[in-house]
């Protein structure tokens, strides 16, 4: 059982501190009604989740480990069907969309039951070989108990040999209310922080005080979701590379840029991404420059000579973090005016400092989390923002 700090900073309990009286938030309108206002609380909800980020060095060359819970917790059914099972679908969805925003990044997942961790597929770029993985977990057994020790042990011992200039996260899915470790968490937590390794976790059921000391000596995020729609949108948040540590060093990379090489009279070869697995002979391939070594996607890390071997596509998806789209300001909006990108009347608008259009909620979400440019300045070549 964890100790209680009586001179923690945060006083009181939970629900005498951030509990939010919604009844009181809520305010009917003129004609009597609730939804208007409602609706305001959703739009506020949105826009929070658009932060400024121009002017912060962030970590791009990303190395997360996801850590999920598979303990006899996650066979609860307050999310649906179960637990892990609605976990397991949005990591899936997630490792789609974090490979679109950070290509040349690496992710590496590790599952924790019966007291123990166990890394089931170690940090890697290759998204279909994860799927893979996340789909045979479904076919896993939930039994015991977790244990967090272990896991972040797992994870410490993975990334601490990692050059400093990269960015080292774990992100935790944690669906008990107990861990069962094998000798003090609190020396495997300073470890962590020796090695500039950030941890997040995400509760499924409440508050553990463990994982709450974890997450804030670690400088990462703690939340406890309240329903799938939030657990999906608490695990998203951590699609964009998080601010870089003081700390850490700048340092130039060396990198390849094979080209796609498809000689249909050439000798057939194996790749070497295939060497431990399923034999692939083919004469095309992508062919490292410094070694030879042939591989069937980009980005990797050759295993051979070790240099990282990308395209140029992935450098710029990773390159857009830097120079993010201007949060666009909120104004009033006069009946019956459409948004400027998908041309539905809007009941709440975001304008663009630049080129001055108008956009709805869910169009400015979409520039500033996916498209990361303005189709407003997009379409008006002398504006520069």
């Amino acid at each position: 059982m964890d100790r209680i700090d009586l001179d923690d900073e945060q006083k009181g309990y939970r629900w005498e501190t951030e509990y939010e009286k919604t009844w009181e938030a809520i305010r009917e309108n003129e004609d009597g009604l609730l939804q208007p206002s409602v609706n305001d609380m959703i739009h506020r909800a949105k826009r929070k989740r658009l932060t400024d980020r121009k002017n912060v060095r962030l970590g791009m060359m990303r190395h997360l480990y996801i850590v999920i819970d598979m303990s006899q917790a996650m066979v609860e059914v307050d999310l649906k069907p179960t637990r892990i099972y609605c976990t397991l679908k949005i990591v899936q969805l997630f490792l789609n969309d974090f490979f679109d925003q950070n290509p040349i990044s690496q992710v590496g997942i590790i599952v924790t039951r019966n007291k123990r961790g166990e890394k089931m597929i170690e940090s890697t770029g290759n998204h279909t070989a994860l799927m893979d993985t996340i789909k045979k977990l479904m076919d896993v057994n939930c039994v015991g108990e977790p244990s967090l020790q272990n896991s972040l042990e797992i994870c410490l011992h993975s990334l601490k040999h990692l050059p400093a200039h990269t960015s080292k996260e774990v992100l935790v899915i944690f669906g008990s209310l107990t861990t069962c470790d094998p000798s003090d968490i609190n020396e495997t937590i300073e470890s962590l922080v020796k090695y500039n390794i950030r941890v997040s976790v995400i509760g499924l059921a409440a508050e553990v005080k463990i994982c709450s000391t974890i997450a804030k000596l670690t400088k990462g995020t703690y939340d406890v979701i309240m329903d799938e729609t939030n657990c999906k949108d608490l695990i998203f948040n951590h699609l964009n590379p998080p601010p870089a540590t003081a700390n850490s060093e700048s340092s130039l990379i060396k990198m390849g840029f094979p080209p796609y090489m498809n000689d249909g009279e050439g000798k057939s070869s194996m790749c070497v991404c295939h060497l431990s697995s399923t034999v692939n002979f083919s004469t095309s391939g992508y062919f490292c420059p410094q070694c030879e070594s042939k591989y069937c996607d980009l980005p990797v890390e050759c295993q051979t000579c070790g240099l990282t071997l990308v395209s140029a596509t992935h450098l710029s998806r990773s390159y857009h973090h830097l120079f993010p789209v201007d949060l666009f300001n909120e104004t009033d909006c006069t009946n019956g005016e459409k948004c400027f990108a998908c041309q539905i009347e809007m009941t709440k608008t975001s304008q663009c400092g630049h080129c001055h259009n108008k956009f709805c909620i869910e169009c400015d979400l979409f520039i500033h989390e996916n498209m990361h440019l303005c189709p407003g300045c997009a379409s008006k070549p002398g504006i520069h923002r």
